[in-house]
């Protein structure tokens, strides 16, 4: 799909290419910032809980959309920084020290994953992280002594340095700024040697590996890096939940941050913003189903999955791009107006892992 006409160096150099990307992203900034002055206190709680699930998207795209590995088990890694950064607080120790060491551990524990997983491919990748978030949610309610098992676990109040986050708008104001440090941090990742290295691995893994690149370590800094961004969401995952316990960080969780990536468009961090803004929304759509359809499929306990795999279906064949796409489509169609062509996006058959070595 061919979108951006490139006319000079600057544009691989610059985060923001264009006036009107800098216009819209201040915009986009501003308008977060003034929120609190305009919100209701629910609303502004739900927003601060879409922030979160920006992060997470990153996380997770970090490793689907720009290294091309699967994963279905990335809600193990949001519960491992949920519950050691909450069980390392009751400890003592203070929250800045506390999500340092979660993220941390959480970076390690997903680098020992992608050292297991580097050898896998595709389905047999899938299967394995699949299986990893079972044991994972398996040890959290079974180690009733440290995370209080399916009890549950309560999560110590937010402070720093002695300020204590009281107020819905302190703890909105603190997820805006990690949002910002991370996707700030995943862009000028992805220019990086290690990004490129990335997609290269995503693209094609044997004209990578003839390039020097080493695959198995790539993958492993992938894991390792999606795995720790994920962490850092679960640390504020927490303090939004108060509460945490196994049942949270489950299958159905991980199949919300799959369709979160794919919806809002692989390979994209733009992609990653507009997926959790469409999963946050689901509900709503979910509970105004239930309300239209009759009460034998309503009912069904399986409703809100089934959905889940359908929106996921669905955009993988009409629309590969996601709505990432579908907005760049848009911008295209206003920016060469009225000699818009239709054929100039053409439907290419796109790869979510590196199957190319064949």
């Amino acid at each position: 799909m061919q979108v951006v006409f490139k006319t000079s160096y600057d544009q691989d150099i610059n985060i923001l290419s264009k006036t009107g990307e800098y216009i819209r992203v201040t915009a986009v900034i501003l308008m977060m910032l003034a929120a609190p002055l305009f919100l209701d206190v629910y609303y502004l709680s739900e927003l601060g809980l879409l922030l979160v699930y920006v992060i997470a998207g990153v996380g997770l795209m970090i490793l689907i959309g720009f290294t091309g590995q699967v994963s279905f088990g990335h809600a193990a890694f949001l519960g491992i920084g949920a519950y050691g950064h909450s069980i390392l607080m009751t400890a003592g120790l203070p929250f800045l020290l506390s999500l340092v060491l979660a993220v941390l551990l959480t970076g390690l524990i997903g680098m020992a994953v992608g050292r297991s997983a580097s050898r896998m491919h595709g389905f047999y990748l899938a299967v394995a992280t699949l299986a990893f978030l079972i044991v994972i949610e398996t040890v959290i309610g079974e180690w009733t002594s440290l995370t209080g098992g399916y009890a549950g676990f309560v999560v110590p109040e937010l402070e720093i340095f002695g300020f204590y986050f009281s107020e819905v708008w302190h703890q909105y104001y603190l997820d805006l700024g990690v949002v910002l440090f991370v996707i700030l941090g995943a862009a000028n990742l992805l220019r990086s040697p290690t990004g490129r290295s990335f997609v290269a691995v995503r693209d094609s893994e044997m004209s990578a590996r003839s390039l020097g690149v080493n695959i198995e370590w790539i993958k492993i800094q992938s894991f390792g890096i999606s795995a720790a961004v994920t962490g850092l969401a679960g640390v504020l995952l927490a303090h939004h939940l108060s509460f945490l316990s196994p049942e949270t960080f489950g299958v159905l969780e991980s199949l919300k941050l799959m369709l979160m990536v794919v919806v809002g468009g692989l390979g994209s961090i733009t992609g990653a913003i507009f997926g959790a803004i469409f999963v946050s929304l689901l509900p709503v759509v979910l509970s105004i189903l239930r309300d239209v359809l009759p009460d034998v499929v309503a009912q069904q306990a399986g409703l809100e999955p089934m959905l889940f795999g359908l929106i996921i279906v669905m955009f993988i064949v009409f629309e590969p791009q996601g709505i990432n796409g579908r907005w760049k489509k848009l911008l295209h169609f206003f920016e060469t107006f009225p000699y818009y062509r239709k054929s100039s996006f053409v439907r290419q058959k796109s790869y979510l892992k590196t199957e190319r070595m064949r």
